[in-house]
């Protein structure tokens, strides 16, 4: 018998109204049975006629077009700017390459991507920045759904589509989950594992599918052991064959996984390494990330979670007074991965976003308890997370970016007759802007380096402090003669006058100005200045 005449006579026989807890227990176990019996039947569930899976992948392709800030550093230095020199042989790799922290698994998949745009003749620099992204968007919009299917099937529809509604409304995810981070693939790898885990009540008989995912997303950050050791810990506390789980399941699982990525460091790496040892010994054991900022050990509990979630933060509290059993274990790894981010020196926003999905949970519980408040509430959070997600997407810190598409023009210059070669200086904060990833040409490009203390040194101080402590000896000392001058600067207008001495002495015209943020702070300014001679 199909599901839907299914369907129809449990309808007949107990009448009901699907809004969350008041549904009765024992039609909401009858319905779990007939779905996680047949999955198709899940995939029927849909929005306006569609499945859930195209609207997610439509929702996050929009996304990814209306993301055009930059977030950090390493969304570039990470991945593109690594693979970009995978592929074309030219680049710049930072101190982690060079000391052998950073594994090469994540940057191969973008490697693919140019390699084949490369083959075609079609490495265009637009598509080189944007394909890798769509690619980035393509799996949150499959985590998405699987988020979806996973609580229609241990709870009910009405909580599976508030859960849904609240992660594609969550700002923090929005202005994440497209871009080329470890930490984005990390989370969406975390979701697609939890949709293969036993929570409570669920069984399984391979555990491979989600061990798997867990490994790989080990493999690409290591952290990402920290939110799954709770849930780790829980099931082999809940199975019956424990040594099974361990030695034919586990074990295999992780050692393969681990072979492969050795594999893919050693060939690119050219020599033999073990890369999840050495980014362990130097963010932990030499506690190098400390070099790079350092803040209280509360910062996560009073304003990291809370930035992140934003607007939901009233429902998850809620929600987490409505918890059933099964859910606790989630409930334990969200604290649990707060705790040991917080013992870390180093901080960021975007170290705890792997958990953000589990809070969304929360909240859909949270609003299909509401009941007459819920639209209002639903109202309220689409307003106040679209504001700071259009803002932070389109608006801040966008400079950084659109900088590269001014300085495109210098990969136009080939005949060094007509114009000597192009050689461009950024006086920023290290690592401010892409480099070749978002030029796709080969010319001089030189900023300023910040690397840790590798040497144990007591007076070292690295090339930008030395710089920022006067800019003008450093200029003068770099560029001694006229004929070694840059061809281009760019720089903060914070910088300007510092420098103006400089500039005007060397007859240096600015050529563009490129808004960057409405929050200057430090040495990174409102504006970015283009010069050129």
């Amino acid at each position: 018998m199909k599901l839907p005449a299914v369907m129809e006579r449990i309808r007949a026989r107990v009448p009901f109204t699907v809004s969350g807890s008041s549904e009765p227990v024992k039609l909401r176990a009858r319905k779990s049975k007939l779905y996680s019996k047949n999955p198709a039947g899940l995939r029927e569930h849909g929005f306006f006629g569609l499945s859930v899976t195209v609207i997610s992948v439509i929702f996050r392709l929009v996304n990814c077009l209306l993301v055009q800030t930059s977030f950090v550093p390493d969304e570039f230095w990470q991945s593109l700017e690594v693979s970009h020199r995978m592929v074309f042989k030219y680049g710049y790799e930072t101190w982690e390459w060079k000391e052998g922290i950073r594994g090469y698994s994540y940057p191969l998949l973008f490697s693919v991507i140019y390699k084949i745009l490369y083959l075609l003749s079609y490495d265009t620099v637009q598509l080189l920045i944007l394909l890798p992204r769509v690619l980035q968007a393509i799996l949150a919009a499959f985590a998405d759904a699987k988020l979806y299917y996973l609580i229609l099937k241990l709870e009910n529809p009405e909580v599976a589509k508030w859960t849904y509604f609240c992660q594609l409304c969550s700002w923090f995810t929005w202005y994440c989950c497209t871009r080329t981070l470890t930490n984005s693939m990390e989370t969406s790898l975390t979701v697609l594992a939890l949709c293969y885990f036993p929570l409570h009540g669920t069984k399984t008989q391979n555990s491979w599918k989600y061990l798997s995912l867990v490994s790989l997303a080990v493999i690409i950050r290591p952290t990402a052991l920290i939110a799954w050791l709770p849930l780790l810990l829980h099931h082999l506390w809940r199975e019956e064959n424990k040594l099974r789980l361990i030695t034919q399941q586990g074990l295999p699982v992780a050692a393969i996984t681990l072979l492969l990525s050795t594999l893919i460091d050693c060939i690119f790496y050219g020599k033999w390494i073990f890369v999840q040892w050495n980014f362990l010994k130097f963010n932990i054991v030499h506690n190098v990330a400390e070099f790079y900022g350092t803040h209280p050990w509360h910062w996560y509990f009073t304003q990291g979670f809370v930035v992140i979630i934003g607007p939901h933060l009233p429902l998850f509290l809620h929600g987490c007074t409505l918890a059933s059993k099964r859910h606790r274990v989630l409930l334990i790894s969200i604290v649990w991965t707060l705790l040991v981010y917080s013992f870390l020196a180093h901080k960021e926003f975007r170290f705890i976003y792997p958990v953000l999905p589990f809070c969304m949970i929360f909240c859909g519980m949270s609003l299909v308890k509401l009941r007459s408040w819920r639209k209002t509430a639903a109202g309220a959070l689409v307003v106040m997370n679209l504001i700071p997600a259009l803002y932070t997407g389109l608006v801040h810190q966008r400079g950084v970016l659109d900088v590269m598409g001014h300085l495109q023009h210098l990969c136009d210059i080939t005949d060094p007759q007509d114009s000597p070669a192009p050689e461009v200086l950024f006086l920023m904060p290290c690592h401010s802007t892409p480099l070749y990833s978002h030029l796709h040409c080969p010319i001089k490009l030189r900023f300023l380096e910040c690397p840790p203390d590798l040497t144990g040194s007591e007076n070292y101080v690295e090339e930008a402090a030395v710089f920022y402590s006067d800019p003008l000896q450093w200029l003068r000392m770099a560029f001694p003669y006229k004929s070694t001058l840059p061809s281009q600067v760019v720089l903060f207008d914070s910088l300007e006058k510092e420098i103006s001495a400089f500039l005007d002495g060397n007859r240096f015209v600015k050529q563009a100005e490129v808004f960057h943020t409405h929050f200057p702070e430090g040495r990174v300014g409102k504006k970015i200045l283009i010069y050129g001679q």
